[in-house]
């Protein structure tokens, strides 16, 4: 891929929380639409568990691709391609400051869920946990779900309201099925009435997957 088809290539990551080689372990944090690295590294501070190394890649315009992740594939390249590039970056730098996959956590919300279960799911392998707040897999209806590797009992979390605006219940419940189907231990929780947020239930939740580890 040319620079030019990478958007995210030369975009920021920015760290927080522990040094990498006192860390217990690392997390990856990928925001949402219109959101920021800064946004997100706040919602980690939620999570207080400052023996943690946190890492937060930045997407090109504060998005990380333009059309909705329930359009066909096509329609969101090359930035889509760059996003899922630029998470694989962000994890090789994270091993090359000694922390190993099954001792990170990937997590994202909205646009940035999708995006960490996407990753997840086409590099399928150990990770400390697999997070996803208000997001599902990318691809309309119907897309083929042929991911190889397997998640080897990752824990997986995925967390959404039943009436999210963005987020079809329908696409939350059919890719914990497929993320279940590739090895991961899934819990998923649909919360009743919430609007398109974070809330305190998923933060005790990513509290306790950091704590397993």
């Amino acid at each position: 891929m040319s620079n030019r088809d990478d958007p995210h290539e030369m975009m920021p990551v920015l760290m927080a929380g522990a040094r990498p080689e006192a860390a217990r372990g690392a997390v990856v944090l990928v925001h949402g639409r219109g959101a920021s690295a800064e946004d997100i590294l706040a919602l980690a501070r939620e999570f207080r568990r400052e023996d943690f190394a946190y890492w937060a890649p930045q997407a090109a315009g504060n998005t990380w691709y333009p059309n909705r992740f329930m359009e066909p594939l096509e329609t969101n390249e090359p930035w889509l391609t760059a996003a899922l590039a630029k998470v694989g970056a962000v994890l090789r730098a994270v091993g090359a400051a000694g922390i190993p996959p099954e001792r990170t956590v990937l997590l994202g919300f909205s646009q940035g869920a999708c995006l960490t279960l996407e990753y997840g799911a086409r590099h399928a392998r150990r990770y400390g946990a697999l997070v996803g707040l208000s997001g599902g897999l990318i691809g309309p209806d119907g897309t083929p779900r042929e991911y190889a590797g397997s998640l080897a009992g990752t824990p997986v979390f995925l967390g959404c309201s039943d009436v999210d605006p963005h987020i079809p219940k329908e696409r939350v419940e059919h890719s914990a099925a497929i993320l279940e189907g590739l090895g991961g231990a899934v819990t998923m929780r649909l919360f009743r009435n919430l609007p398109h947020t974070v809330n305190g239930d998923e933060v005790r939740i990513v509290q306790g997957l950091l704590e397993q580890l």
